[in-house]
């Protein structure tokens, strides 16, 4: 590896790390940096190695959430916490999957369009000005819920419609935590939970996603690779667990609004660049 590729594999996984879970969404900012991406470090000039290095460094990411949410997790998996035998009010797996649902349907029936259609600049700005608008107008609907829901209180009917909001971040650019968080604020729950439920909601989907696409990239991996994924790995963890434990401090505070600037100021620099 050259001193430019161990720096690369830095750079992109700082971007991972800090964008994959804040509401700005990671792939928008991905694809904006994606000729750093393929065409800087010769070790990613091949379109598969490239792609077994996004999955690699977003597996990054999903380490960090399961390392923060670890006795959430737990007490999901506890035997006890069965969602046939559970009483009481308490988040279970059954609330995880009606919550998964709708994105792992539609994003089986249009994987290809998405793919095919969907991942270009263009995209991603509309994504990132159409997503803000949905962020801020979740914030005028918390505001006016005097009565915020928490985190074991999400109902099954609020998971379900919580996954509709987030097949939305199907489209490049909206951001799966900004369309998630905002649809459980505008369903009534208070910021931190819409959060909570959004990044324990992630793991399996984005874990799933990621074992697939290692199986499909499988033959481009080679050990002459590895220190080029490991550090992107090790880069992406450390910066997501920075950036989740930010982002869970701030989110009560300064709710979704100010993502929701940050995005528009982006969107606006991209037009400038593109059109300008």
């Amino acid at each position: 590896m050259t001193l430019w590729e161990w720096a690369v594999a830095i750079i992109l996984g700082v971007v991972e790390g800090l964008t994959e879970f804040a509401p700005i969404s990671s792939t928008g900012h991905m694809i904006i940096v994606d000729d750093l991406w393929l065409k800087s470090a010769e070790l990613l000039r091949s379109t598969q190695i490239a792609n077994t290095f996004k999955i690699v460094i977003q597996l990054g990411s999903i380490l960090a959430v399961v390392v923060l949410f670890r006795e959430r997790f737990a007490r999901l998996l506890n035997v006890k916490n069965n969602p046939l035998i559970t009483k009481g009010k308490t988040l279970t797996l059954g609330h995880i999957g009606t919550g998964l649902l709708p994105a792992i349907v539609l994003g089986f029936l249009f994987e290809d369009f998405i793919d095919k259609h969907l991942f270009s600049i263009e995209t991603v700005i509309i994504g990132l000005i159409a997503g803000s608008f949905l962020m801020i107008a979740a914030d005028f609907a918390g505001k006016r819920k005097p009565a915020a829901i928490g985190l074991d209180e999400i109902s099954y009917p609020k998971a379900f419609l919580i996954g509709l909001f987030q097949c939305i971040a199907l489209w490049p650019g909206f951001s799966r935590s900004g369309s998630t968080i905002s649809g459980g604020v505008i369903l009534g729950l208070n910021h931190r939970a819409a959060a909570d439920f959004t990044f324990i909601m992630a793991v399996p989907i984005m874990l799933g996603a990621s074992i697939l696409s290692l199986i499909k990239h499988a033959d481009s991996f080679s050990m002459d690779f590895l220190p080029f994924f490991i550090t992107g790995f090790v880069t992406a963890f450390i910066f997501a667990l920075l950036s989740i434990q930010f982002f869970l401090i701030v989110i009560s505070k300064i709710k979704l609004v100010p993502f929701a600037i940050y995005r528009l100021v982006l969107a606006a620099v991209l037009i400038v660049v593109l059109y300008f």
